[in-house]
């Protein structure tokens, strides 16, 4: 077996998606996925990109036949006090491919991809529940910060919000 790991191409979409809700059946949300395969498409295919799409791809020995077992999405933001990061959405590998290495080579790709283009941090999160990766990434030295909470908006909130006046 023979690890190859690449920038995504569009035909890789569709295994790339089924990871992705292969991730969040794990994470117990599969109904959090509001994200369709042709929307995944524009927003990484189309004239602005949003994001970056590495794939983990096997090739079988006896075969010949090649298999994307894991991605890693990510995309630059930018901090106040770090400037230019890269913000690493998923590591994602598939069940029946883990513990093979891939997880760590698609860390290695993302940190190479940071390494490349004058990224000041690499930055993600993790479910504290999630102990194998909360493990994996000790495991690789990084940084866990505890102490900061995600905050998030929805797209219903989005719609449904209100300017407030400034009342001072």
């Amino acid at each position: 077996m023979t690890i190859t790991i690449r920038p995504a191409q569009k035909p890789d979409l569709p295994a790339a998606y089924a990871l992705i809700c292969e991730l969040a059946l794990f994470e117990k949300a599969p109904q959090e996925v509001t994200l369709t395969l042709e929307q995944f498409e524009k927003d990484g295919f189309g004239s602005h990109p949003l994001y970056f799409l590495n794939v983990a791809e096997i090739t079988h020995p006896q075969s010949g036949k090649k298999e994307i077992a894991g991605m890693a999405l990510f995309f630059f933001c930018y901090s106040t006090w770090k400037g230019k990061i890269l913000y690493l959405d998923d590591v994602i590998v598939t069940e029946k491919h883990r513990s093979k290495g891939i997880g760590r080579l698609l860390i290695n790709s993302v940190f190479t991809f940071a390494k490349q283009h004058g990224a000041n941090q690499v930055r993600w999160h993790v479910l504290d529940w999630n102990t194998p990766a909360v493990a994996f990434y000790q495991k690789l030295g990084m940084k866990l910060e505890p102490e900061w909470i995600t905050c998030k908006y929805t797209k219903d909130q989005i719609l449904e919000f209100e300017v407030a006046e400034n009342t001072q």
